[in-house]
């Protein structure tokens, strides 16, 4: 939470008219949605599926470098445009209009260890309606990092870079790890929950899939490449999370993008809503490879707007979007990937040590902060 509310200049009727006004860019491009975005996707998902077989086709001679480095790079980026810009979005609902059960939120699975059900809970439902809310959304610093100079600092939080660098390297299986809630449910008492339990033998059975495919039936189809072919896909996945890492990171946590507390979403309208998702996300900017790889969610402010809309017409969309930011004098937070990963990263970094001047809170905001 910064000292000065950045939209306190808007009146109430104001931000309702801005609401009006998102609903209005929504369902233009609801109406105008068909065929040509239909065959965006699917033709996404056919070179998706092309690259990651050549990939892997490559790897069975990874014994030989120039095969090594070629199958590792188009098996990474074959593993981001599957959990990017195919998995994220279809699994949001994004295409689920086309009525193409192949292509549908409730039945897609994507190349994670978290399974698309609890993923679609924690992030559809939870960090998308309560984005940036401290001890609301689990996005919010992955439950492991302080997030804002108003939560109560602790010597646990000097190694939060420590942690964040972990999390970027292990990505798939810390998300996995949240959307299980870990940090309440390993409770003695919550551990012994039968839904929590179901969902947790649902997480193992994901992670053995995973792993047996990456990590032991690929590489032994290699037979001499085994090693090699082992190397190569613990590379890609490593990549991966980096890589997905950073751009979530990008989305929500640099200088400039506002948190919130529990109580300043109570009795929220659609207008404030709206509201928040603006002041609480970043975009970053670049080329329109850029925008591919990661999934348009570089068009993030967008993305939380309308996270049902087709991720292909999120850059014109914000043409549109910006365009209201000027007219409600707000501040759209954006700028080139390594700008917003350093903004990122220093933020994790500033916010590890302890402030320099005590922060002023009452009881109530106390029992909020410490929350997360």
């Amino acid at each position: 939470m910064t000292a000065i509310d950045p939209t306190a200049h808007l009146t109430a009727e104001q931000i309702e008219e801005l609401g009006r006004e998102l609903d209005a860019i929504r369902d233009e491009v609801i109406a105008d949605r068909g065929e040509k975005d239909a065959a965006y996707i699917r033709k996404v998902i056919s070179a998706q599926r092309t690259l990651e077989l050549a990939s892997r086709g490559v790897l069975l001679f990874s014994i030989f470098p120039p095969a090594w480095v070629l199958g590792t790079a188009g098996l990474s980026v074959a593993k981001i445009m599957d959990n990017m810009e195919i998995g994220h979005n279809i699994l949001h609902g994004q295409w689920d209009w086309m009525r193409d059960p192949k292509i549908h939120s409730t039945t897609w699975e994507w190349d994670h260890v978290s399974p698309a059900e609890q993923w679609k809970h924690s992030h559809n439902e939870l960090h998308h309606t309560y984005t940036n809310v401290i001890g609301k959304d689990n996005d919010l610093g992955y439950g492991i990092m302080r997030v804002d100079e108003d939560q109560k600092w602790h010597p646990f939080h000097l190694g939060q870079p420590l942690w964040n660098f972990l999390n970027a390297c292990f990505f798939e299986y810390g998300i996995a790890a949240y959307d299980l809630e870990l940090g309440k449910n390993l409770h003695k008492r919550r551990r012994k929950n039968p839904e929590f339990r179901a969902r947790a033998k649902a997480v193992g059975r994901k992670i053995r899939k995973q792993v047996l495919k990456d990590y032991v039936i690929h590489p032994l189809l290699s037979g001499p490449s085994f090693l090699p072919t082992l190397a190569a896909t613990f590379t890609a996945n490593l990549v991966r999370n980096i890589w997905t890492h950073s751009v979530i990171m990008c989305g929500h946590f640099p200088e400039g993008v506002q948190v919130f507390e529990r109580r300043s979403i109570k009795g929220e309208t659609r207008g404030q809503w709206y509201l928040r998702q603006m002041m609480g996300s970043a975009n970053i900017s670049g080329s329109k490879a850029m925008h591919f790889m990661t999934g348009n969610l570089s068009h993030q402010i967008e993305h939380h707007l309308f996270p049902d809309l087709p991720s292909n017409r999120y850059a014109e969309v914000a043409v549109k979007v910006r365009a209201l930011f000027e007219k409600y004098e707000l501040e759209y937070v954006t700028g080139p990937l390594p700008k917003q990963v350093f903004s990122a990263w220093h933020k994790v970094v500033r916010l590890s040590l302890p402030n320099k001047k005590p922060a002023v809170k009452t009881p109530d905001r106390e029992q909020e902060l410490v929350a997360a």
